[in-house]
């Protein structure tokens, strides 16, 4: 049963000062069967009550409100957490069974928002890519299996070329990207072929070199498989998702798994840095600083000296 102690902290650095920072915040990793919180502590500048609530995903999440003037606010998640290898599903039903079940998910409410995809440009290409495997004489779990492959292959891990709004038609079109990216094209891919997935947000605690996202954020696709239920598919590494990937959040894209997001009273002016360290119960210690973009929508202007009420969104670059 490995143990992971994960330190992510957010930094905004404003130009001058603000204040009625109200945040939503998407740090507490998820509890079940495979995967322990043992502990966690969230520090947050000013020392603000936080709410927690459930989301419809049945992520938990925190709300708080820094309504005192300042230049600065820190987001410090320090956690520890436990996780179990994750039995890979049985062979127990026939490949038709399997996608019997498929055809009838999209009607229940729960896979609704996670069965359906948006239509894109590139659609046709895609579809001549999915074309072979609509025969259905493989099971889910191979086809999910086969496109993380397809990604994995014929998609270059390159930063720095992709943004949190990039488009499937643009990470089609430059078949390059990072996490992020990878997960929402495998998303795509699974749902036109009538396989449920969600978008998983966390960590990638592998404490080896060479596995891309490690130190960092990471994202990765879990689909549902018939009488098994989640399995996770990481594009990225070509692998499962086991007991070296920490969940924080699920659901049907990068939007409804963001770490940070709120709003403010004040500049617009502001530097967001984010760093996520892992350490290991052997003492190894992997840390990494995110990419980050901002989206900001100004909302109306009070009075001259840019003394606006703002919105803003954590939107780092999952790696």
């Amino acid at each position: 049963m490995p143990k992971f102690k994960i330190r992510h902290v957010t930094r905004y650095l404003y130009e001058d000062t603000v204040r009625d920072s109200a945040n939503q915040v998407m740090l507490y990793p998820i509890e079940d069967a495979y995967q322990e919180l043992v502990d966690q502590t969230l520090i947050v500048s000013g020392d603000p009550m936080i709410d927690n609530h459930v989301d419809y995903f049945g992520n938990k999440v925190g709300t708080f409100t820094h309504a005192q003037p300042h230049k600065e606010l820190t987001i410090d998640s320090q956690l520890i957490v436990s996780t179990k290898t994750r039995p890979t599903p049985s062979e127990n039903h026939s490949i038709a069974e399997q996608w019997e079940v498929l055809k009838k998910l999209p009607y229940q409410i729960e896979f609704i928002d996670v069965t359906r995809q948006e239509r894109f440009n590139a659609l046709p290409e895609v579809e001549m890519i999915l074309a072979p495997e609509r025969s259905l004489t493989k099971s889910p779990q191979a086809v999910a299996q086969h496109f993380s492959e397809y990604i994995y292959h014929n998609f270059d891990y390159r930063k720095g070329i992709t943004t949190v709004e990039t488009t499937i038609d643009e990470i089609w079109k430059l078949r390059s990207g990072v996490c992020q990216d990878f997960a929402h094209m495998l998303l795509a891919m699974l749902r036109l072929m009538n396989i449920p997935a969600r978008y998983v947000s966390g960590y990638i605690c592998p404490n080896k070199p060479g596995m891309r996202g490690e130190g960092a954020t990471h994202a990765w696709v879990e689909a549902y498989i018939p009488f098994y239920g989640w399995l996770g598919f990481d594009p990225t590494n070509n692998c499962i998702a086991n007991e070296t990937h920490v969940r924080l959040a699920v659901g049907k894209n990068f939007t409804d798994c963001s770490p940070v997001k709120g709003t403010y009273r004040g500049t617009s002016h502001h530097t967001l840095d984010v760093t996520v360290t892992v350490s290991y119960e052997d003492g190894n210690t992997q840390s990494a600083d995110h990419e980050i973009t901002l989206k900001e929508t100004a909302v109306s202007n009070t009075s001259r000296e840019q003394n606006s009420f703002r919105r803003f969104q954590e939107m780092q670059m999952q790696q």
